[in-house]
């Protein structure tokens, strides 16, 4: 099989009596086309099996596929272990089977019938019949033939002749050979016939009540599970009316519990997700008409991710809905920053034409003046957004395969947002904008957010090396966040069940597997938070199951939560039930059963952390796995380690002796026969009882064979008639050996079990490792390597640490075709460091683990980051584009402009992205607190005012503009958790220009860091705005030398007899008093 192309991981499990070999294959390898290839190869190498060994190729399923499992109960108690399985296995399995979805049904506990003859050697030796002879009867008076047809009266008539044996006396009744006169010797004569349980390799209980039979439905790889259980429920209760009375199907486990509560759940964070952003959308815009602007586009960009996953074959799960989950805050921006910048063009185009409606072919030009000023940008940001889960979509195996639902619905759902940004939304904008606009500052949300940043950003405008060393320091913290944080592949997901999984040591009977599995059941369902337990000993009869009899596998499910415990958590629950079931020789283990079961498929190791010894020495492998057991047991956090045992199967070995055995005409085949059919009980045939099938056994009677001596003492018939031993012809002694063989790429190997709780995953792997390395000596020719979740953890970090930073070249190279230069590229590049530090807080404040899913919740804020950043860089150059040779006090302007300005559309683009703090989303969230805060001044030029007056040119003032966003972003954190500042601000009035946006925004602002003196002085300008209510009056003034303030717009106290006697358009001169940056206009006239 290592041959066979595409081959991964050959992996062979040798049993008493079965072998099972797991090929694994590369990622996206067609299902079928591999099944094609294995059963290619298998046909070449049967010729080299052994005559009786017979292979056959397992169902197109994995042990992931075991979607629901059920227990046949009688409640009656009028049916045994066998009927109740015969009802499985010729009834229920083959009605299941019939399910679209069902790759297989398989029958696990419960007793298989069997037809046993128990020959006695005494009596064959009186009449002179071998074994081989009363075999060969058997088989013959076992079988049915036909005779061609014959034509009678003009009807074809078709003949048989009829011979299956039915009943025990039809078995008696069998000739053996004809005695003296003519009177037969009779199978009855020489042989006791009875019904008996077939030897079981699986065992079943329910609830410690006793055993049962039951089966588990496996799903057909690549079908839908919910649909799949769906209808086997549907044919259960259309079969119940079929089964005896009294005979009650029990489900013990149904995976369609888990997926209808995630859907659930997800649904219901989906809706609220829409309904936050028609708040947020309805409150920042105070306008129901733009509102539904944003809000339309929601449902047309996730019904566009629908489609695309109908016609991909993207189901709904957990992961495709969190893409869309994750989308749906950032799909809106686009839309809502377009809104607010055509509110702003209306608003001016108001203010600039008092007289004038706003209407037709105008009123289109504004808006599309409006959408064209931000819409590029906009689109190429969403793009950044798209393009920046290209990492996910590079992650392999257990990873790839769980995040690419993901990665898929929310590309699609915001490459849809980015479409309909620049097609859709600006013909809504159109239609939906009308009638009167309020005012950004009329909306008290929106003054309440002004007041609490403007004075931030004046303190960290006058200082800004303060803050820059502040906020570097913040980002520097997160340094030692990063050393406490653990490591794990994946969060524990609550799957509601739960899998108890200890191993016993080897050499266990089926007896005593079933007595201690009565016993665990029995203490598990003691505890009250359990609703049914179903415990399984050994392997159902699949090749999805390579489970020996000593391993047990207990499906757990557990009531509703409104029924625990007060402070019940599942990991109290689970250390609760660890103190519970305490058993002599049994290792517990306990995990989520979808999570076993994909770690089984793709390393075969069931626990959190597996090491594999391999070597080939049998014994030296054994010593080894010893030593890595008694190591990892003293490694902090490791509950439980087991090593698999190699030499404690214990064997009865029968050794021929060919020379006495050919003394009495004996091969080493006749002796064999002997041991495998009077000792092992060989099954000749089968009985035909309708669609039923019973297995038809020949061996000694137990007394015979039950001891050492009896072995010795079986009586054995040669060729010539004597009678002797079979310890005349070989030496049967008790050994020790393998009680299973397992091998990978056709290696021999052994594997530790170690499970682990209450410390991350990583920490535990790193030292174990090193007290492995430091305390076991390996021979030559042993290599350890360590398995399970670590393994996949590894390969996923290897992955991401090539493919980031090449997405962050694209993204890079994204914004250099947005902005046409490297050093704004730069700048906003720069700046994503920082959004770090509230994720990376968070995670160790929640006391999450960095994981993969952390790693796509990181990744997934670098483009929303990016995005915040462009069109923050988009509002702060078109404020500088409007001063045609901007110095450096102009410079600072347009940045205070830009920062105030944007404040409504930067608040509504956060809000909706905060999500639940979940292990996913926690670290964004987090990091979203800072995004508006380093952004909200993404550029500025910070040097003295009293120096000379600089060119703006960003080339040459990159890294002033880099220390003003960081300084800036900190305060804006502070203002961002709620910490309201105590200077008192007006409120503004009507904005005419984005300048004139601005005023009242810096009514408390001082230009100068030594302002608090009172200073009069004269100034001239046009009135903009008046507020009569907050008693301002916003002008449009010159500069005014005795402030060294520059030409700008700005609010100011006014008294009710100035607001009273001006008009917005008027241009007049007036006298003001500055105090501590605050200004109020004591006299104003009317210029003419």
């Amino acid at each position: 099989m290592l041959s066979v192309p595409g081959a991964k991981t050959v992996r062979g499990y040798s049993f008493f009596g079965d072998s099972f070999v797991y090929v694994i294959f590369e990622d996206g390898t067609d299902l079928y086309w591999a099944r094609s290839r294995v059963l290619e190869y298998l046909n070449q190498v049967q010729g080299r099996l052994p005559a009786s060994a017979r292979s056959a190729l397992g169902p197109d399923a994995t042990g992931v596929g075991w979607v629901y499992e059920y227990a046949l109960v009688d409640r009656t108690g009028q049916r045994d272990l066998s009927q109740l399985r015969g009802l499985q296995d010729w009834f229920l399995r083959y009605e299941l089977k019939t399910v679209p979805g069902v790759a297989e049904v398989a029958s696990i506990g419960g007793m298989v019938k069997q037809y046993q003859v128990l020959l006695d050697p005494v009596k064959l030796a009186a009449y002179g019949i071998t074994h081989a002879q009363a075999v060969d009867a058997i088989q013959k008076a076992n079988q049915e033939s036909g005779g061609s047809v014959l034509e009678m009266a003009e009807t074809e008539y078709m003949v048989r002749a009829s011979g299956y044996l039915k009943t025990l006396d039809d078995f008696r009744a069998i000739p053996q050979r004809a005695a003296t006169g003519g009177v037969p010797v009779r199978l009855g004569d020489v042989a006791t016939i009875q019904l008996g349980p077939e030897m079981r390799r699986g065992i079943a209980e329910l609830n410690g009540e006793g055993e049962v039979a039951g089966g588990v439905v496996i799903l057909r790889s690549g079908k839908n599970a919910r649909e799949t259980i769906a209808a086997v429920k549907d044919k259960l209760a259309e079969l119940k009316k079929s089964l005896p009375p009294g005979v009650d199907v029990v489900t013990v486990y149904d995976r369609s519990q888990l997926i209808d509560r995630a859907v659930e759940n997800l649904t219901h964070k989906l809706v609220e997700e829409f309904i936050v952003v028609a708040i947020v959308c309805g409150l920042f815009l105070w306008h129901v008409r733009s509102a539904l602007v944003a809000i339309l586009t929601l449902p047309l960009g996730v019904l566009a991710a629908f489609v695309i996953m109908r016609f991909q074959g993207v189901n709904a799960n957990i992961m495709s809905l969190s893409g869309i989950a994750i989308a749906i805050g950032a799909m809106v921006d686009a839309a809502v920053v377009m809104i607010e910048n055509a509110h702003k063009k209306i608003e001016r185009w108001e203010e600039d034409h008092p007289d004038k409606h706003l209407e037709g072919d105008t009123r289109w030009t504004v808006i599309t003046e409006a959408a064209a000023e931000v819409g590029p940008a906009l689109f190429f940001s969403l793009l950044i957004i798209t393009l920046s889960f290209i990492p996910v979509f590079t992650l392999e195996g257990q990873e790839g395969r769980l995040f690419a639902p993901l990665a898929f619905t929310k590309t699609y759902a915001m490459a849809s947002a980015a479409i309909l940004s620049v097609t859709l939304v600006p013909v809504l904008m159109g239609l939906l904008i009308r009638g009167k606009i309020p005012p950004e500052q009329s909306n008290p949300v929106n003054r309440w957010l002004t007041n609490i940043y403007r004075p931030a950003l004046d303190w960290t405008m006058r200082k800004p090396k303060t803050v820059l060393m502040i906020a570097a320091l913040a980002f520097a913290t997160t340094a030692w966040p990063l050393t406490q944080l653990g490591g794990e592949f994946m969060p524990k997901m609550e799957e509601g069940d739960l899998l108890y999984m200890p191993s016993a040591l080897p050499g266990l009977s089926a007896s005593k597997a079933s007595e201690l599995l009565q016993q665990t059941d029995r203490l598990i369902k003691t505890v009250p938070e359990v609703e049914s337990v179903f415990g399984k000993a050994g392997r159902a009869e699949t090749a999805t199951d390579p489970a020996p009899l000593e391993m047990f596998e207990t499906t757990i499910q557990f009531k509703p939560r409104d029924q625990w415990r007060a402070g019940m958590t599942p990991d109290k629950l689970v250390e609760e039930l660890d103190r519970t079931v305490k058993l002599p020789g049994l290792a517990n283990v306990w995990v989520p059963p979808i999570r076993n079961r994909i770690d089984m498929l793709a390393t075969g190791i069931k626990s959190p952390i597996g090491v594999k010894v391999s070597g080939a020495d049998l014994a030296e492998l054994d010593r080894i796995a010893h030593d890595v057991e008694t190591v990892a047991k003293t490694v902090p956090g490791v509950s439980s380690a087991l090593a698999e045992r190699l030499t404690d199967g214990r064997y009865v070995d029968v050794d021929v002796d060919r020379a006495a055995a050919a003394r009495f005409g004996l091969n080493i085949a006749d002796v064999q026969q002997i041991v495998s059919g009077a000792i092992g009980g060989e099954t000749i045939g089968e009985t035909v009882e309708g669609l039923a099938r019973y297995p038809i056994s020949v061996r000694y009677p137990r007394e015979l064979r039950d001891s050492l001596e009896g072995i010795r003492t079986l009586p054995v018939l040669t060729p010539s008639g004597q009678q002797i031993t079979l310890g005349t012809v070989a030496r049967v002694s008790v050994a020790e050996g393998a009680p299973m063989l397992k091998t990978e790429n056709a290696r021999p190997s052994t594997w530790v079990y170690v499970d682990v709780r209450g410390r991350d995953l990583t920490s535990i792997v790193g030292d174990l490792q090193h007290a492995v390395a430091k305390q076991v000596k390996l021979s030559p020719g042993v290599s350890i390597a360590y398995s399970g979740q670590f393994e996949y953890l590894e390969r996923a970090v290897a992955k991401l640490k090539l493919v980031v930073p090449a997405t962050l070249l694209i993204i890079f190279v994204l914004l250099y075709m947005i902005f046409g230069r490297f050093d704004e590229a730069a700048l906003i590049m720069g700046t994503l460091p920082f959004a770090l530090t509230g994720g990376i807080w968070i995670l160790y404040l929640l006391g999450f683990n960095q994981s993969v899913a952390t790693g796509v919740g990181f990744i997934a804020l670098a483009g929303v980051s990016a995005e915040f950043g462009v069109v923050m860089l988009i509002y702060l150059k078109n404020a500088l584009e409007e001063r045609a040779d901007p110095d450096a006090a102009e410079v600072e302007a347009a940045v205070r402009e830009g920062a105030l300005l944007r404040v409504r559309p930067k608040a509504m683009t956060v809000a909706p992205d905060r999500g639940s703090h979940d292990r996913r989303h926690a670290d964004r969230a987090a990091a979203l607190h800072v995004r508006p805060a380093r952004r909200l001044s993404a550029v500025a030029q910070t040097e003295d005012q009293d120096r000379p007056s600089t060119r703006f040119i960003m080339k040459e003032n990159t890294m002033k503009y880099a220390r003003l966003t960081i300084a800036l972003g900190f305060v804006a954190l502070t203002a961002a958790c709620g910490k309201r500042a105590e200077t008192p601000v007006a409120a503004e009035a009507n904005q005419s220009t984005p300048a004139a946006a601005m005023s009242g925004k810096m009514d408390n602002m001082s230009m100068e860091p030594s302002a608090a003196t009172a200073i009069k002085a004269k100034g001239n300008g046009t009135v903009t705005a008046i507020d009569k209510t907050a008693g301002t009056v916003t002008l449009q003034h010159a500069a005014i030398p005795e402030a060294k303030w520059p030409a700008m717009t700005m609010a100011f106290k006014a008294a009710p007899a100035i607001t009273d006697a001006v008009k917005v358009g008027d241009k007049v001169d007036f006298d003001v008093t500055l105090t501590g940056g605050a200004g109020e206009v004591t006299a104003v006239t009317k210029q003419p």
